[in-house]
């Protein structure tokens, strides 16, 4: 079973920017979408990015992220990645990314996570 890949976390100073990879375990990969979402401690897990895999790649954010997140993919590399610019303590948490399914309705194949701390 496939299952998502994170990679790119660390910490970074408020105002900094990091770079989150996500790839497939597999090679065979056909998604109808791909988000990122992140949990804090405490907290419940919530969406931060989602890139429509068809057609020109749609893109949708949560407030949060508009403006200073960007999601993308690399089709050679068979890659998602979310730039995270201008970054806030608030931002800190496990970043996951997780895939759709054509004709499935909830995100899966969750990868372990990839920790994003911002000090202020």
């Amino acid at each position: 079973q496939v299952h998502m890949v994170e990679s790119g976390g660390g910490m970074v100073q408020a105002g900094g920017s990091l770079r989150l990879s996500c790839a497939p375990s597999g090679r065979t990969f056909s998604p109808a979408a791909v988000g990122w979402f992140r949990q804090a401690p405490g907290k419940e897990r919530s969406f931060v990015a989602v890139l429509i895999w068809s057609g020109g790649g749609t893109t949708y954010y949560a407030d949060s992220a508009k403006g200073r997140f960007t999601i993308s993919r690399d089709n050679a590399k068979n890659t998602v990645y979310l730039q995270m610019n201008s970054l806030k303590p608030e931002d800190t948490a496990t970043y996951y990314c997780g895939s759709r399914g054509v004709g499935e309705q909830s995100f899966g194949s969750w990868g372990q996570g990839t920790q994003v701390t911002v000090s202020s």
